[in-house]
């Protein structure tokens, strides 16, 4: 009949010999843990113990990291203490268990002004190496891309269109009435302030320009980062970790080609479409306030729209698209492509994704509004 833990001592001058016997298993907790203290007990004043663990009928990792770390306390007191007895199995598993003290590094005393900088520091440093990383992916996806265009056999248009139809199709609905509203808003906001100068009509210039040159593609890029973006980070990140992008590779598939490659045209192709889009409707939106709260009739909008704005000012936003898409195309893919085996990471890089997407769309939208600025396009 099986029982639980015992440990029997014997002395025998400066030498104690403890005899274990029974359960040392996670049912007898509780009993492992008073024998351990015992067998502590019965050792001081001791220059040697020995750990007889012959007639341990059953070990598991409780007991084992038990027993390692009483013979680590008692090698803390200055005694020698030693397994005997141990069957293969035990051994292995009292070697595996390797008991390591939960003791805290102590921590060395910096002033804040020290960690402040090596904070600013690192940071630098690493917006430094994303970049290069970015450079360097930039890279690999144009020589990919050559490749996919020298070989149009390897080109996955399937994939192109089922992406165009998650990044286009399926996000018409929110950025068309998310850019309704905000045109309401600017034109409501617009009118409110306007009429106090007597010039309402000046509302649509407002709208006109400001939704066509900036805020169409700034407001449908920062969408499209936050919806497809951190999607596509999510699912290849998903890849990663499932080690479905090594095995691409080890069955002789680029996973350039595969994966990112079809993503970032779709982007390329789609966020002009819905830059479009979403500027119709924040012109609609905007014309339909200035109907309600200015008095504005859809004629005279349309008309005033016609005279404020030109072909120019249409073309400045459909130019930077294509921009802002490659680059929250690459961000996506380059960070789920970062990600590692757990679960905080992919949460991690799905959150550095979008963060990332939004700031550089930003970056590039004032990049290319001081070069239109400059060559007065």
């Amino acid at each position: 009949m099986n029982a639980g833990p015992t440990a029997a001592t014997e002395e025998a001058g400066s030498e104690i010999r403890a005899t274990l016997s029974g359960l040392w298993t996670a049912p007898y907790a509780a009993a492992v843990e008073k024998e351990a203290q015992t067998l502590l007990d019965a050792s001081q004043g001791a220059g040697r113990v020995i750990l007889d663990i012959s007639g341990i009928q059953r070990l598991d990792t409780l007991g084992a990291w038990v027993l390692d770390r009483t013979r680590h306390e008692l090698g803390d007191r200055g005694l020698h203490a030693d397994f005997v007895g141990a069957r293969p199995e035990q051994s292995i598993l009292l070697n595996e268990i390797a008991y390591r003290s939960g003791n805290e590094l102590t921590k060395r005393r910096k002033s804040r002004l020290v960690d402040f900088l090596a904070e600013v520091g690192e940071a630098v440093v690493n917006a430094g190496r994303d970049m290069a990383r970015g450079i360097s992916f930039l890279g690999e996806t144009t020589a990919g891309l050559a490749r996919v265009f020298a070989n149009p056999k390897r080109f996955r248009f399937t994939s192109l269109v089922n992406q165009l139809e998650q990044v286009a199709f399926r996000g018409v609905p929110i950025i068309a009435l998310i850019s309704f509203l905000v045109g309401c808003i600017i034109a409501q906001q617009g009118i409110f302030q306007l009429q106090r100068f007597g010039a309402v009509t000046f509302v649509v210039d407002l709208v006109g320009i400001l939704v066509l040159r900036e805020l169409g593609v700034l407001l449908t890029s920062i969408m499209v980062a936050g919806r497809s973006g951190s999607a596509f980070t999510a699912e290849i990140g998903s890849m990663k970790m499932r080690e479905e992008v090594d095995a691409l590779r080890v069955m002789g598939l680029d996973p350039i080609e595969v994966l990112i490659i079809p993503r970032v045209l779709a982007l390329i192709i789609g966020l002009p479409l819905l830059t479009f889009i979403s500027e119709m409707a924040a012109l609609f939106g905007g014309g339909l306030v200035a109907w309600i709260y200015g008095g504005i009739s859809p004629e005279i909008y349309l008309a005033r729209l016609q005279s404020a704005i030109d072909f120019n000012t249409f073309l400045v936003g459909m130019i930077k698209a294509p921009f802002m898409a490659l680059v929250i195309g690459l961000i996506a893919s380059l960070e789920g492509l970062a990600v590692a085996g757990s679960a905080e990471s992919l949460g991690r890089q799905v959150t550095a994704a979008v963060v990332k997407s939004i700031f550089m769309v930003i970056v590039v939208d004032g990049l290319f509004a001081m070069f239109f600025a400059a060559i007065r396009f």
